[in-house]
């Protein structure tokens, strides 16, 4: 079997073609990289007879790797067993790291069974430590110290390291606390994140057997998103490649916009110089948008200076203007952008999955949800508070990872009284000083004080009964949900939720058995389903790998972060000002203004079909109001490429919605069927007798949203429709506000009579 690749692009081909050496592919958005590939791989195994074993393929979100699996399975469908896919590392760098390090944590001091700490677990027993060692977390903020040890992680120091190089009294205290904690982490069995890479590069640096293993291994190695890597990412990199040196790398410098995190731009900027041998090659073909929206986004990130040459290009048609919209204020802004949506769905008939809202922080997206709520206009936020980071949810985890791992001392802190079972903080801060001074684990001192006499009575009868749930649960078996629903029926989760009778606890409860379909999915969709396979799989996911569930029914609001490697036929970018978009935090230092830009320019490239960049005279942003002038990203896109409305087009001023006439350039007029003014008619429009000059955001409706008259009242306990959302029940009323649990999300939301599309179902 030959592969195929007169489907490829001249640039596209070279890259596929090109195998052995280091290979360095600057791929602009939308210019197939991911098709690059997967394709780069199958010729290697079924031109250059390459076995799959001899291939690593690192990327950067769990749906990447997957769906680069599903591709190269079906490109290579027809092959005998040995050329299969299924050999292949194909994975994130975090789970490649797991999977090395499961197999050799005993050099390292760990066992194959060690907890990965998320987030919450990390900041838990860092707080725990600065209680320790006595540090006031007013002084020595958490979050500020956390990120002092995550970044000297990121860079390979250590906590020695990190104290010879502090100055400041914070970074001094990092040091001491970064010590402790990685004392602790060991001690449970347990690694954060960071030392996932940190401790893969003690592996393959330190055990020469190992490194020589997997550099024999993996002779053909790719990565993508390499612009994103940290210091530790590329060691490890260039750790495995050392040997045959056959590494490919796939990044765009135009999209490096993660340095908050450690990313590091120089990994890609300076490829050439680690390896001089290099074969470049720039992919600037787009497939993806309209040629007015690149000539846009190549327009903005032309002003940086620190980067590789490029410009995309494409066969698409050149499409619409890019709509610049000025706002009176963020309400303003919302309204118009919830009217578009509308007009947009009517005249286009597009569905709510086309349409996605970007902002630079999280803290611009409580104006844009009201204007969305209000219009009845179903959306979902993309990195809020996940299904996996509610406390019920974490209590489950709790359980399970106690199981699995009986010496994670944090995982068990937050189960051992939950359901309430009479043991408090006195206690447990009892068993933590004795397994301190005793140089044990918390579960060892807690056996030990049902044994001793060194509490009270009763305290020892409530650690009594835990360690004997905890007993019960290890010994469990049966099929993974089986397992699991086991172990929660044996905690008392559900039961003592239900037993509360609150809407909710209930819904709580509710949570916990929507977990189960998580296990069962799990369980279907991997060969060897297990409890440990299953804590990895929940510790490794992230919010991007579940950005497209549900999506046929919503808008989607978040971050330009987060949006990296999304597309959207329709996008709106709110809140283009400065300090805003630029943020007030790079605008005045180069490097990181040259990172917004890129950040601008990732936004722009989002876009399929339709770019709207919104923007206020006025902004009230953590309860301060504040006149910015438009981004200077507006600025950057040539004139003949966009089309200004808004307050600024007509000569308006002001902040009342309702002072405002013209939006696109055009009047509208209130008529007998819609009641307000009609968009996008492309002519200047007379208003008619008796209707308003001033427009509605939402193209029927004038003067903003239109309260309808008033007719019924609501009750806690009434049964209700609701448009988008379906039925639910009110839980609480507060005048015109209404709280309502709506059945089919299990989410209870807050709602104005009047205002939002719902009427109460008679019974």
């Amino acid at each position: 079997m030959t592969l195929d690749l007169t489907s490829l692009n001249p640039a596209q081909r070279q890259a596929v073609e090109t195998t052995e050496g280091p290979l360095l592919v600057l791929a602009g958005a939308g210019s197939g990289k991911t098709r690059v590939l997967t394709y780069r791989i199958a010729h290697l195994i079924t031109d250059k007879r390459v076995s799959p074993h001899e291939i690593l393929a690192i990327t950067f979100t769990n749906k990447a790797a997957a769906e680069m699996r599903e591709r190269l399975a079906t490109l290579l469908g027809s092959l005998p067993g040995q050329y299969s896919s299924r050999a292949m590392w194909v994975s994130t760098f975090h789970a490649m790291c797991v999977r090395m390090l499961r197999t050799d944590a005993k050099l390292l001091g760990f066992t194959s069974n060690f907890t990965i700490y998320d987030d919450d677990d990390s900041k838990r027993l860092v707080r725990e430590v600065m209680k320790e060692l006595e540090y006031d977390d007013k002084r020595y903020p958490i979050n500020a110290v956390r990120s002092r040890i995550s970044s000297a992680k990121s860079e390979l120091m250590g906590a020695a390291a990190l104290a010879e190089s502090s100055f400041t009294p914070l970074d001094k205290a990092a040091a001491k606390i970064f010590a402790r904690y990685e004392t602790r982490l060991l001690a449970a069995n347990s690694m954060d994140f960071d030392d996932l890479l940190v401790n893969t590069h003690r592996l393959l640096s330190e055990n020469v057997k190992v490194l020589d293993a997997y550099q024999d291994r993996f002779r053909y190695i790719s990565v993508d998103e390499y612009q994103d890597t940290n210091h530790a990412q590329y060691a490890i990199t260039n750790l495995l490649a050392a040997k045959h040196r056959h590494l490919m790398v796939v990044g765009d410098d135009d999209q490096s916009i993660y340095s908050w995190r450690g990313a590091d731009i120089r990994n890609i900027l300076e490829f050439e110089h680690d390896y001089p041998e290099a074969t470049v090659v720039k992919l600037e073909e787009n497939y993806r948008s309209t040629a007015r929206i690149l000539m846009a986004a190549n327009a903005v990130v032309a002003n940086n200076t620190n980067r590789k040459p490029k410009t995309l290009f494409t066969s698409n048609a050149e499409g619409e203007k890019i709509a610049s919209y000025l706002a009176s204020d963020e309400r303003d802004e919302a309204r118009f952008i919830a009217g578009e949506i509308e007009r947009l769905g009517r005249a286009e008939h597009r569905r709510y999955t086309d349409f996605a809202i970007f902002y630079r922080t999280n803290a611009q997206s409580r104006s844009l949800e009201d204007a969305l709520l209000r219009a009845g206009i179903a959306y979902k936020i993309v990195g809020g508070t996940r299904f996996f980071d509610r406390a019920e949810i974490r209590d489950v985890m709790g359980y399970l990872k106690a199981v699995v791992n009986p010496a994670d001392e944090i995982s068990l802190k937050r189960i051992i009284n939950t359901p309430k079972r009479g043991i408090g903080d006195s206690t447990i801060d009892k068993v933590q000083l004795v397994a301190r001074e005793r140089n044990v684990g918390f579960e060892d001192a807690m056996r030990a004080a049902v044994e001793e006499d060194w509490l009270a009575a009763r305290a020892r009868m409530s650690l009594l009964g835990f360690t004997q749930i905890l007993d019960e649960l290890r010994v469990l078996e049966g099929d993974l949900r089986d397992l699991v629903e086991m172990i929660v029926e044996k905690a008392g989760l559900i039961a003592a939720y239900e037993a509360e009778r609150t809407d909710e606890a209930l819904g709580r409860a509710e949570n916990i058995r929507e977990f189960f379909t998580v296990v069962s999915e799990f369980a279907a969709s991997h060969d060897e389903p297990s409890l440990p396979a299953f804590m990895e799989w929940l510790a490794l996911r992230t919010d991007l790998d579940s950005v497209d569930e549900c999506v046929d029914e919503f808008v989607t609001l978040m971050t330009v972060h987060t949006a990296k490697g999304l597309e959207y036929p329709v996008v709106f970018v709110a809140g283009l000002e400065e300090s805003i978009f630029p943020h007030q935090n790079s605008m005045f230092e180069p490097a990181s203004l040259e990172e917004e830009r890129r950040l601008a320019y990732v936004a722009i490239t989002r876009a399929r079909e339709r770019l709207y960049l919104t923007h206020a005279y006025s902004r009230s942003i953590f309860g301060v109001t504040q006149h910015n002038s438009p981004s200077r990203f507006i600025g950057e896109i040539p004139a003949e490429h966009v089309e200004a409305s808004g307050v600024g087009s007509v000569g308006f001023s002001g902040t009342g919605w309702e002072k405002r006439g013209d939006r696109s350039g055009s009047y509208g007029h209130g008529t007998a069927e819609s009641g307000g003014r009609v968009f996008g008619s492309g002519t200047r429009q007379v208003p008619a007798a008796g209707s308003s000059a001033g427009g509605g955001a939402f193209g029927a409706r004038s003067a903003g949203p239109k309260r309808k008259e008033q007719t019924e009242t609501f009750s806690v306990g009434d049964a209700v429709d609701h448009k988008v959302f379906g039925r639910g029940t009110v839980t609480t009323v507060n005048g015109d506000a209404l709280e309502i649990r709506f059945d089919r999300t299990r989410e209870t939301k807050k709602l104005l009579v009047g205002y939002a599309p719902i009427v109460k179902i008679k019974q």
